[in-house]
């Protein structure tokens, strides 16, 4: 905006001045002709008197000398033609007056002026040089005074616009100062009334968040204190693993809402997770369940680390939200599997089920919809969105090699955009492989005759 301003005055001015000094420039050189001959004229005039009284050539030289010492001057008696009035004609290096005047006789004798072309030009140039002068001195600060005027209006919308980048950064202390045009001034305050709206809106979602999870702890004291009453077991123990989770997640989800600043988890250089560790750990959480309702399992690609920049509690939460959705929306019996895949630039983990599968991934990656599922809170698959979009990833569902659904985890590595192939929601059918020899592994094949559906809740 601040150049356009400064444009437009610039060519406004310069056809202004075009217009007004050319022509004025035309002016100076005609008066400066006209001056010229009317000079020429009254030297021509000087003589006339003399030549009415006498034609005596040595008196006519003395008044020619005296009339004329500073341009030539020649008194022609009788005149070579006829002449009525007097006229100019172009010589070399200027131009002559002919001037007719009537002799005592009743001849006529011409009075001839020489008019150098320096005179017709004496002070053109100095004239044309100060209007050129005047002319640019209009336009510079005719552009000055544009750039001041672009710079009053460009500098409030720069801070508007580096307001609304703060305020998308998560930096929700950020406000624009209300100055400037009428219309600015105007946009700064309604930036600064919406970001208050928006801490507003955070603060009351924060301490809906906190009251809601709050509302927890009374059930949650009521399952420790029957989970503790189980006696011995490894049921037992992991009901009360599970119920003291829960409480731990509970508590931090109260902390963080009571906090002024929502808080992200920042992962560095060098930090993060063993992705293969974090799959063991959850997979062992959930084979004894699997093992309770006869499912066939198997988890793959963990025999070696594999480093990733995700936090750990993170990856944790992003496994059991889509194995626990595995449990809870398809039928016993049906069969799941967890694979590791470690490329050069990214690592992707694979859950898979044998179970019918989403009939609309899109509307399963939409926030909030869920799959329909009984018991669907629409979080789950989101969870694991944002873990992926952190790292510059992505999540995709599509069909697994197993006959159910298959959602894949792409986790970059280097934090560039991965690379995208196939159809969005698809992912690519492939067969993980096994890891003979594993114990406590059970095969991958799906089990015949299951009619459970796999519900992702986003």
């Amino acid at each position: 905006m601040r150049w356009a301003l400064v444009k437009v005055c610039l060519a406004v001015t310069a056809m202004v001045v075009v217009a007004f000094a050319v022509p004025l420039g035309l002016v100076v050189k005609e008066l400066a002709r006209d001056r010229a001959f009317s000079n020429a004229e009254r030297e021509a005039a000087a003589v006339a008197p003399a030549l009415s009284i006498t034609t005596d050539r040595d008196k006519l030289e003395r008044v020619v000398a005296s009339a004329g010492a500073d341009r030539g001057m020649a008194v022609h008696i009788p005149a070579a033609g006829e002449l009525g009035r007097a006229s100019t004609t172009g010589v070399t290096g200027g131009s002559t007056l002919l001037q007719p005047v009537a002799l005592s006789s009743g001849a006529i004798a011409v009075v001839e002026v020489y008019v150098p072309e320096s005179e017709v030009t004496n002070g053109v140039g100095t004239a044309w040089a100060v209007l050129a002068a005047v002319g640019l001195a209009l336009i510079v600060g005719s552009v000055a005074v544009a750039d001041r005027l672009g710079v009053r209006m460009v500098q409030p919308a720069q801070r508007l616009v580096e307001g609304a980048h703060e305020l998308g950064e998560g930096k929700l202390g950020a406000r624009v100062p209300e100055e400037g045009p009428n219309e600015l001034r105007l946009a700064a305050v309604a930036f600064n009334s919406m970001a208050d709206q928006v801490v507003q809106l955070l603060a009351n979602e924060r301490e809906l968040a906190a009251d809601l999870s709050h509302r927890l702890r009374t059930p949650l004291t009521v399952l420790r204190l029957n989970a503790a009453s189980l006696g011995d077991g490894t049921a037992a123990e992991q009901t009360r693993a599970a119920v003291a989770q829960l409480e731990r997640e509970v508590d931090t989800i109260i902390r963080t809402a009571r906090e002024a600043k929502p808080q992200t988890a920042a992962v560095g250089p060098g930090a993060g997770c063993d992705a293969a560790e974090v799959v063991r750990e959850r997979m062992g959480f959930w084979s004894a369940l699997a093992e309770d309702e006869g499912r066939k399992w198997r988890v793959a690609g963990v025999d070696r680390p594999v480093r990733i920049p995700v936090a750990r509690a993170d990856l944790a939460a992003a496994l059991d939200a889509l194995l626990g959705n595995v449990f809870r929306h398809t039928a016993e019996g049906t069969a799941f599997a967890v694979d590791v895949h470690n490329a050069e630039d990214a690592v992707i983990v694979l859950v898979s089920d044998a179970g019918h599968g989403i009939r609309d991934p899109e509307a399963a990656m939409a926030r909030g919809r869920g799959s329909g599922a009984a018991g669907s809170t629409g979080l789950g698959l989101d969870i694991v969105r944002r873990l992926a979009e952190s790292t510059g990833g992505d999540v995709r569902i599509g069909s697994s090699v197993l006959g159910g659904t298959e959602v894949r985890i792409w986790i970059q590595l280097d934090g560039g955009r991965p690379e995208r192939k196939g159809h969005r929601g698809a992912v690519r059918r492939r067969r993980p492989r096994r890891q003979p020899g594993d114990p406590g592994r059970s095969g991958a094949g799906g089990t015949g005759g299951t009619t459970g559906r796999i519900g992702l809740d986003l």
